[in-house]
């Protein structure tokens, strides 16, 4: 048989494959896979459901991710795609796998982290499964979230002359992963030094300590907007909007000066990461967990001063790709370039 390494696949490939052989056979499935979650219709409301996994060594190194916070953020990475989806979390389940070198203690440290998300969230940990595992800490949540049917947020709804729009800041989280594996080696190095990480606490804590923009979801609610499209910004904003894109078969542009930048990432790259630029941590980064969405023009006047939304670009149908209009008036495209699983053969 003809052999087809997954590393020539890629992630999403392989995701399209399963896509492509999965059938539906109940109607109460109203969504299955190619969103941030699926969606099953639940009487007058929909259930939504995700799932993400978390590997030691690929998601996660221990010589530097206190085990509370990546109980925490076990948590909120699930949480993201239910706000992605415009829905309200309710309960989670998760399972882990222990390898014999974590104590007891050990993982209470990493519960302490779960149930303190749970409790910021408002969620119900509700089950799960504990296993043995040979190598590393293996972590699988699911989220289950409600909504009404109407309030449900996909991402490939995104309309021509819709507004893009992104929460908070972009590019730090990926800044901060850059910070603390150079601490490592420097710590590898010289086992006697002490991290400085002092001066870098808003990049860290971006990359240990994300949040699930849930607070916007509830403003949505409140000032009577459901976005036209939305998607969570976990493998960088290029990735996501190429996803909604693609899903919603229209174009996009964005523009490099209205890309969400913070004063202190910036700052940080200045002065000890000259070789990366900002709008590439921005766009090719990820793990930031904001949220990428479009809007009609009817309901920007809604949001049009809220000081943690950047209107960042507007859809095109009639353009193919999505395009980023550069500071220097350049026009250029937009490729996801984040993240790559499977790199290495299996």
């Amino acid at each position: 048989m003809k052999r087809t390494e997954l590393n020539a696949l890629g992630e999403f490939g392989l995701i399209k494959e399963i896509q492509d052989n999965a059938k539906l056979h109940h109607s109460e499935t109203l969504k299955g896979i190619g969103d941030d979650a699926a969606v099953i219709e639940a009487g007058d409301h929909v259930k939504v459901v995700t799932t993400d996994m978390l590997v030691e060594g690929v998601h996660f190194d221990l010589s530097y991710v206190p085990l509370k916070h990546l109980g925490y953020k076990s948590v909120v990475v699930n949480i993201s795609d239910i706000a992605a989806m415009n829905a309200i979390p309710k309960q989670i389940t998760m399972s882990v796998a222990i390898s014999n070198r974590f104590s007891k203690e050990a993982i209470d440290e990493f519960y302490e982290g779960v149930f303190t998300a749970c409790e910021q969230y408002k969620v119900d940990l509700i089950g799960g499964d504990t296993t043995s595992s040979r190598s590393g800490f293996v972590i699988s949540v699911t989220a289950i979230g409600e909504a009404k049917k109407e309030e449900v947020v996909y991402r490939n709804t995104a309309k021509d002359k819709d507004i893009i729009c992104a929460t908070g800041d972009l590019g730090g989280a990926y800044v901060g992963l850059q910070v603390l594996e150079r601490e490592k080696q420097e710590f590898l190095s010289n086992p006697n030094m002490q991290p400085q990480l002092d001066r870098f606490e808003y990049v860290v804590m971006r990359q240990l300590k994300p949040e699930a923009r849930m607070d916007l979801i509830h403003e949505f609610r409140e000032l009577g907007i459901v976005p036209t499209s939305m998607i969570d910004i976990s493998d960088g904003l290029a990735s996501e909007i190429l996803h909604i894109t693609r899903s919603s078969g229209v174009g996009a542009v964005l523009f490099e000066d209205k890309l969400p930048i913070e004063k202190q990432m910036l700052e940080t790259l200045t002065s000890e990461f000259e070789n990366l630029s900002a709008s590439t941590c921005v766009l090719n980064g990820g793990e930031d967990y904001e949220l990428l969405f479009t809007i009609s023009q009817e309901d920007y006047e809604k949001i049009k001063t809220h000081k943690d939304i950047s209107f960042i670009g507007y859809i095109d149908s009639n353009m193919k790709g999505v395009k980023l209009k550069t500071r220097a008036e350049q026009i250029i495209d937009v490729e996801a370039q984040g993240w790559v699983h499977f790199r290495d053969s299996l």
